[in-house]
């Protein structure tokens, strides 16, 4: 927010007129004030945060990624790759408490994930984590209860915005005639997954 201050030199030229002739003239230099912006309580607002509405700045960079949410990406993956999906057990085990794997009742992700995937052994769901994983990502709410860092970053975008270069990528995990009935519900419904910043894995699931 910028003030300019001209209330201070309109004031100086009255006072030069009243006062009449024989006084000196002091020229009075106008100046432009950059003021700090404010959030609603009046406090310095953050930097780095989105104003509301904006998009979320899609992030390929890991480094970016707080210790703990790269550490369980990280152990996602070397569970994933070894094609064992029982290894993935461990992940789940170790995490402070189970993540959403589905909008149903289903009581254990290893045998759901292995009756959606395309083979018997769960393979092609782990295919998935990985392919995702190693997508862009987007922080979403960030300082909130919320917050939440998700792979793909499609997740928090408009699919009618995509660039060309984003449509190739989408492309990698959807097919065209998927992305059509996305585009009719209203947003990227394929597999996404969700680590919040203390590390915990929160959701990997499709659908709406």
């Amino acid at each position: 927010m910028k003030i300019n201050i001209t209330f201070f030199a309109a004031t100086a030229v009255l006072a030069f007129l009243a006062a009449g002739p024989g006084l000196a003239v002091n020229t009075v230099k106008t100046e432009t004030i950059q003021v700090a912006p404010v959030d609603e309580n009046g406090e310095p607002a953050s930097e780095g945060i989105a104003p509301e509405g904006a998009l979320p700045q899609v992030q390929y960079d890991l480094s970016l990624l707080p210790k703990p949410v790269a550490r369980t990406r990280e152990q996602i993956i070397a569970a994933a790759q070894s094609g064992e999906i029982e290894r993935m057990r461990m992940v789940l085990e170790a995490n402070e408490m189970p993540p959403t794997f589905s909008f149903g009742d289903e009581l254990d992700p290893i045998a759901f994930w292995k009756t959606v995937s395309g083979d018997p052994d769960g393979r092609e769901i782990l295919a998935i984590m990985i392919e995702i994983l190693d997508s862009g990502y987007v922080h979403l709410d960030a300082g909130t209860a919320q917050e939440m860092y998700v792979w793909p970053y499609f997740y928090g975008l408009p699919l009618d915005g995509l660039t060309p270069s984003q449509e190739v990528e989408l492309y990698k995990l959807i097919t065209p005639h998927d992305r059509k009935g996305m585009e009719d519900f209203g947003a990227y419904i394929f597999y996404r997954l969700g680590i919040g910043p203390d590390g915990t894995w929160h959701f990997f699931v499709a659908g709406d």
